[in-house]
């Protein structure tokens, strides 16, 4: 096994790969305690060889490695990708391209929902994996063998993975599939956090606008702490904490001291001093200036079972197509169309569209039905002519 600790060592190895069509890449890092994801180690393999990086040795530089990871000649081939390519972004500024994610090359290929890395490998390669090292602490030096062998089986199984699902690919001319899936994996925007809109990811109860306001201004300044000080961010300030202090809008210490959830000693620090200063903000704000949740609307009477029996076309056409029904249309999907003929989901565009969503309207509009022929759900032509 190799594991590279100086970086001699790493520009070395990652000259031995720059003449190759692709990498197989994976890290291992610790989240619980940061913001930011911690680096602990990066495998990367190439046709050939494969090697573990340790990025917490003494005076390692890996500008060797994102040189590669930046290198528009080499594919980057991850599965379950979006970590990953995050722990970079931030560390460079850059995406590694181009980009190839098993996981979702494995759902265009009818391997299922999210299939998992184990079971891919199993099935298109025929390793077990050893799972006892999967949770270990991977910022603990010295590294054992039983951890790098398990790290570096994470890379070294992964290529022919990808050999045997981009030959599938190619075989059925789905290549221009997974490159739309990959274009959200390569935009910056995925792995941009906007302190402003941190408070869409929270779960509220009303929708009153003054309520909103107080909580997108704690949600903000939470935001910006814990990318401050790389904390998470219920380290920094508790969900159901910013919940109770938007309901009551505190004003003063004491009113703050005597939230559920706060104490004096927060409330007279200078992070309490700020939880009052965000609060504040949101009750100067004049009201065309409070945000507003737009009210969902209620599906229309009557819509449901034309869900139910697009529910059936769409795992009806998925099996036939061998590909995961989650990655062409998700139930919202549905109810959208069943209530839309030009709803903007994704079920309408591209290839899904092609494969699923044409097919779709022609059944909700009754120019094809559903039939059970030689036990098997199968689409017939109708008759019916639209008014």
């Amino acid at each position: 096994m190799t594991l590279i600790t100086t970086t001699s060592d790493l520009a070395a190895f990652c000259r031995d790969l720059a003449g190759a069509d692709y990498i197989t890449v994976d890290t291992e890092f610790l989240r619980e305690k940061t913001f930011y994801p911690q680096l602990c180690l990066v495998q990367v393999a190439g046709p050939k060889s494969a090697a573990a990086i340790d990025p917490l040795a003494e005076g390692m530089d890996l500008a060797p490695l994102i040189e590669l990871l930046n290198d528009p000649a080499i594919l980057k081939v991850f599965h379950a990708a979006r970590q990953d390519v995050e722990i970079f972004y931030h560390l460079t500024g850059k995406i590694p391209h181009p980009l190839f994610d098993t996981q979702v090359a494995a759902m265009v290929c009818g391997f299922g929902d999210s299939v998992g890395y184990e079971t891919l490998v199993t099935k298109l390669a025929g390793a077990r994996i050893d799972k006892s090292s999967r949770f270990t602490d991977w910022s603990q030096r010295p590294l054992t063998d039983r951890q790098l062998q398990y790290a570096l089986s994470d890379v070294t199984h992964l290529r022919p993975a990808y050999e045997k699902l981009r030959r599938r690919l190619h075989k059925t001319g789905r290549e221009h599939w997974l490159e739309e899936e990959m274009a959200v994996l390569t935009d910056p925007a995925t792995y941009e956090s906007d302190p402003e809109t941190a408070w869409m990811r929270l779960k509220v109860r009303t929708n009153k606008p003054r309520f909103l306001a107080v909580l997108k201004e704690l949600a903000a300044w939470r935001e910006r702490e814990a990318q401050r000080r790389d904390l998470p961010r219920s380290r920094v300030l508790r969900d159901e904490a910013m919940l109770e202090i938007a309901a009551h809008a505190p004003t003063t210490v004491d009113d703050l001291a005597r939230t559920r959830g706060m104490g004096r000693g927060f409330a007279e620090g200078r992070q309490g001093a700020d939880v009052l200063a965000a609060v504040q903000r949101a009750l100067d704000l004049p009201e065309s200036e409070l945000p507003r949740l737009e009210p969902r609307e209620e599906p229309p009477q009557g819509i449901a079972p034309i869900v139910e029996l697009l529910r059936v076309l769409l795992k009806m056409k998925c099996d036939e197509n061998h590909v995961a029904s989650k990655l062409v249309a998700s139930a919202s999907d549905l109810e959208a169309i069943a209530a839309d003929d030009d709803a903007d989901v994704p079920a309408l565009h591209g290839w899904r569209r092609e494969m699923f969503g044409n097919d779709a309207l022609a059944l909700k509009h009754g120019r094809i039905a559903l039939a059970i022929l030689d036990r098997r759900v199968r689409i017939v032509p109708t008759e019916v002519v639209e008014e």
